[in-house]
């Protein structure tokens, strides 16, 4: 079992920087691939970044490539978002998410078990 918590979300200009952290509770992070998804209103939830469990060769959206950075420390439990340039269009709710004991990491929102409750990003233009 994993539980989720995000925070670090808020109100910030287009062309600014945020950082999105995700905490994590129980012994299995470090065996466990992890993403980052965002909900805008009206649409679906959609696929931001993913990290697999080494860290290496994470994958991101096209949308956010070169602009956001996910990172994980297994030590400390938890996985990060980093975003920078931000657009009026990367407004959304965003949500960590676990796969169970599962290493490899996934684009698609259906291969992940455990959700946080998400963590709302403005970006005014």
């Amino acid at each position: 079992q994993v539980q989720l918590v995000e925070s670090g979300g808020g109100l910030v200009q287009a062309g600014g920087s945020l950082g999105l952290s995700c905490a994590a509770s129980g012994r299995t992070f470090s065996m466990t691939a992890m993403g980052w998804f965002r909900q805008a209103p009206g649409k679906e939830r959609e696929f931001v970044a993913a990290i697999s469990r080494s860290g290496r060769n994470p994958v991101y959206a096209d949308s956010v490539k070169g602009r956001f950075t996910i990172s994980r420390d297994n030590a400390k439990n938890t996985v990060n978002l980093q975003m920078n340039s931000l657009k009026p269009e990367d407004t959304a709710v965003y949500y960590c998410a676990a796969r169970n004991l599962v290493t490899i990491l996934s684009m698609t929102s259906e291969d992940y078990d455990y959700w946080g409750q998400g963590t709302q990003v403005t970006v005014s233009s």
